[in-house]
């Protein structure tokens, strides 16, 4: 039986991908060779990754406005310092808006290379809020922000209005609703999840905001030079970087971001449903700040935890254990996950 993966990361992918994907482990493009033996300078890789790209912009619609797609390597977590020693000038100083984990390690790595101001913070009541009120200070390069916050349940659902370069970390919620992605400057987000498997990262960046740091950059850590290689400055991790052009072909498919997030709405808004109106659940996150790719709830009744346990196993539900830094349950459901696996979830809910 399919298992109904409910897994924060590495996430679900869609059937047709999958399918897809190991049809050209086996055979790409007809060549009696795999796609993961072939020379990613190959006409046939080249292609992969030019169109993988240019989906990224179509889809965030920032085609023809000055943005370039970068498919590279490190996580989320090595854009933690690519990010400033690539536009944060000597001497300079970065915000942040600290609203979990993964920003928290961001301004770790950017106080390397500079000043480091926390504008905000929701850490007082464990993240479980977005921070609303804060002052942007005025001789900040850029402000740093996390969109959603895989651990916590949490999500922005407005942006910093500022005059300051604007830098976004999606890892989780890329792709997943409308935006208007040209108030950013920078964005980045790992694959694995809501595009790909791990072992690619996502970077759009606004080329006019590079070369103005006065820094020597590590030519690996240079987003100017990897531009300039087309993404290939090194090997580039072939099969991530397919399987996220054969997801943006599917997303495409579907509507793009705007037909997605039609569809992500009406998922949450089903499983919120059901935590809100059962007594033997409560959700985590403030409810104004809720994300809609990870819903975070606890028991009420503690006593009734083996049971439910025991009751989501035998339905085929996996991965739903919350974060060791929140407790309780934690429900991913990114663009793939079917509508009919959230209402098996629901249904066990109904009948603890």
């Amino acid at each position: 039986m399919k298992k109904h993966n409910f897994s924060a990361g590495p996430c679900i992918l869609p059937q047709e991908v999958l399918q897809k994907a190991s049809e050209a482990v086996l055979n790409f493009n007809n060549l009696n060779l795999s796609l993961i033996e072939i020379s990613h300078r190959s006409a046939d890789f080249v292609e992969v990754m030019e169109h993988a790209k240019d989906l990224v912009l179509e889809l965030l619609d920032l085609k023809d406005k000055g943005y370039s797609a970068l498919f590279l390597q490190g996580g989320a977590s090595l854009e933690f310092l690519m990010v400033p020693y690539n536009i944060l000038p000597e001497g300079g100083k970065a915000a942040f808006i600290n609203t979990g984990t993964w920003s928290s390690k961001a301004i770790k790595e950017a106080g390397l290379l500079g000043e480091v101001e926390v504008i905000a913070s929701s850490k007082d009541t464990n993240f479980n809020y977005i921070p609303k009120d804060y002052t942007i200070p005025s001789d900040a390069t850029y402000v740093h922000c996390t969109s959603n916050n895989t651990i916590f349940g949490t999500q922005m659902k407005s942006f910093p209005k500022t005059d300051k370069l604007l830098v976004c970390d999606m890892s989780s919620d890329i792709f997943s609703r409308k935006l208007d992605f040209s108030q950013f400057d920078l964005i980045y987000a790992g694959a694995q999840k809501n595009m790909g498997p791990a072992g690619t990262t996502l970077v759009v960046v606004k080329d006019d905001i590079l070369g103005k740091t006065g820094r020597k950059i590590p030519s690996m850590l240079d987003y100017q030079i990897h531009i300039s290689k087309e993404s290939m400055f090194n090997t580039p991790p072939v099969f991530p970087v397919y399987v996220s052009m054969l997801t943006l072909e599917w997303l495409k498919g579907l509507g793009g971001v705007e037909g997605i997030e039609k569809i992500n709405d009406e998922k949450a808004g089903i499983l919120y449903d059901e935590i809100d109106s059962n007594p033997l659940f409560k959700g985590v996150a403030n409810k104004e700040d809720r994300s809609n790719m990870n819903v975070t709830f606890v028991l009420t009744d503690e006593s009734k935890k083996e049971k439910f346990d025991s009751m989501w196993k035998e339905a085929g539900i996996s991965g739903i254990n919350g974060h060791r830094s929140v407790g309780g349950y934690r429900a991913s459901i990114y663009n793939a996950m079917p509508k009919e696996s959230i209402q098996v979830l629901v249904d066990v809910m109904k009948a603890l």
